[in-house]
């Protein structure tokens, strides 16, 4: 990569309706590509991506919408989120890795009811 690019984080949470496999991939992908376009990103800008899960949610690995998206070369990991008594059901978080332009500022994406793990960074 160039010399002004540096090495960030982006997260992001999206919900599911229901534990099923075509929802947590179709959840997902809106997940990523929301996070792409947010920051205008391209695959191969990708470093890696970690997915976790909520303990409801087993039907599916979320990596497989990234796989469908194209991502066949970027490292992916699936782990399940800690369980906290009385946290948000049916989510999906992700961290992802990449490169990105010194002076730019990831824009980080939380959607459905995951906007409430971190409303300061949902736009309204």
């Amino acid at each position: 990569m160039c010399g002004n690019m540096r090495i960030k984080g982006i997260r992001g949470a999206i919900t599911v309706r229901e534990n099923c496999e075509k929802e947590i991939i179709a959840k997902t992908k809106e997940l990523l590509s929301a996070i792409m376009e947010a920051n205008d990103l391209t695959i191969d800008r990708i470093i890696s991506i970690t997915f976790t899960a909520t303990k409801d949610l087993d039907a599916v690995y979320p990596a497989v919408a990234a796989r469908e998206l194209g991502m066949t070369e970027v490292p992916l990991m699936c782990c399940q989120e800690m369980y906290v008594e009385g946290s948000l059901n049916r989510c999906i978080r992700v961290l992802v890795y990449i490169y990105q332009e010194a002076e730019k500022k990831p824009r980080h994406i939380y959607l459905e009811e995951a906007a409430s793990l971190r409303p300061d960074l949902v736009k309204t």
